[in-house]
């Protein structure tokens, strides 16, 4: 995985048409402290962390997990959180763990959280409704703010493009909306030819995202190795490193978003685990 890290790393930035914004050093440091660049209270603060794993075999999932909720709890209780999404890859092909993770660990977030299924989750609507009381597609507001989240596979782990019905849907109503916010856990877009196995490759949703312009970001998870910002035309497309499983960048960790009162936007890489590579982007 060490050698797919540096591949992905020096081929990226000689790519026509891709931009990253610059990587700065400042992040988690002793006790996890870390330096906010915004001031004042944001309008919206909330976090991405995406693919726990629990339950995958030759790992300490209960540990990762536990890790999580104790670092998302107390970055709230410093930071203040106005909501937590988990993206994707919850648990490891084991869809009867759902109902344990949430009740043994999600279930003690101290902020509300939203989940969408990820490829190793195996679930549909049905199975997502069941345990969480939700489809495996839907849309939430949070002032003038919006979220717009899909699954990106099926019950066989086998990756789909989501359901652009939905997704156009779901913009459609929120054209008022200042700032919406799509959340897919594989991304629809493959960037390198050795992502033709990893990502998707679903035009018509980049096209669909494009089109409205309140669509100002699309997170993902999956890659546990990417934790930057790639883009698609001008729409930047955020990762979220891992929590669990048995490979990914050395540290495990989460993503921030912070909203200000004039709609900007700043986000940074929370290096939870306390391993030193790190990234904040403003947009």
């Amino acid at each position: 995985m060490s050698n797919r890290r540096k591949f992905i790393g020096s081929s990226i930035t000689g790519l026509a048409g891709l931009t990253l914004l610059p990587a700065i050093n400042t992040f988690a440091s002793e006790n996890n402290a870390y330096q906010r660049q915004t001031t004042g209270k944001p309008k919206l603060r909330f976090a991405l962390a995406s693919d726990i794993h629990y339950g995958q075999e030759g790992t300490n999932s209960e540990f990762h997990t536990t890790n999580l909720i104790k670092w998302l709890n107390e970055d709230h209780t410093k930071n203040h959180f106005d909501l937590v999404i988990i993206n994707g890859d919850l648990v490891h092909n084991r869809i009867d763990l759902l109902p344990e993770i949430k009740k043994s660990y999600l279930d003690k977030l101290s902020v509300p959280y939203y989940t969408i299924p990820g490829n190793h989750d195996m679930a549909n609507a049905q199975i997502w409704r069941n345990v969480f009381g939700y489809d495996d597609k839907y849309s939430f507001e949070h002032g003038d703010i919006a979220f717009v989240l899909a699954n990106t596979a099926d019950t066989n782990g086998d990756y789909m493009c989501p359901d652009n019905a939905f997704i156009k849907s779901a913009l459609d109503k929120l054209t008022d909306k200042k700032i919406v916010f799509a959340v897919l856990h594989v991304p629809p877009v493959q960037w390198l030819e050795a992502e033709k196995k990893t990502f998707l490759n679903c035009p018509e949703t980049v096209a669909l995202l494009h089109a409205y312009p309140n669509v100002k970001a699309v997170f993902h998870g999956h890659d546990h190795l990417l934790d930057g910002v790639r883009y698609t035309n001008k729409l930047p497309h955020f990762f979220d490193s891992h929590i669990g499983g048995d490979w990914g960048t050395d540290y495990r960790g989460y993503r921030v978003v912070e909203i200000a009162d004039d709609n900007s936007i700043y986000t940074y890489q929370v290096n939870a685990s306390q391993n030193p590579v790190l990234n904040n982007n403003k947009f």
